[in-house]
């Protein structure tokens, strides 16, 4: 093989060594083989996207509620909205 063939080779595979390290099919790999470790990574996600979830809902609930106190002035809609929020408020 001659030496310009062979450095063409060397570089391809660096290539795609840097890129299976980019990927990081190793760690991929090791938690796949490490099944108290996935359960692990798995359950802290989980947490986290009920605790992201959980004060999402908080927030849109207050802003929802702040409109609606708002809107308590108008005449038509007023007495049911304000109904909704006594029973609401009852329930805390």
């Amino acid at each position: 093989m001659t030496d310009k063939r062979k450095d063409s080779l060397e570089n391809k595979l660096e290539n795609i060594s840097i890129t299976l390290e980019k990927t990081k099919i190793s760690e991929y790999t090791e938690i796949i083989n490490n099944p108290k470790r996935l359960l692990m990574v798995n359950f802290i996600g989980g947490l986290a996207r009920g605790f992201g979830m959980a004060i999402g809902f908080t927030l849109l609930a207050a802003v929802l509620i702040y409109v609606i106190k708002q809107m308590v002035n108008l005449p038509l809609i007023g007495k049911y909205i304000a109904e909704l929020i006594n029973i609401i408020e009852n329930y805390r």
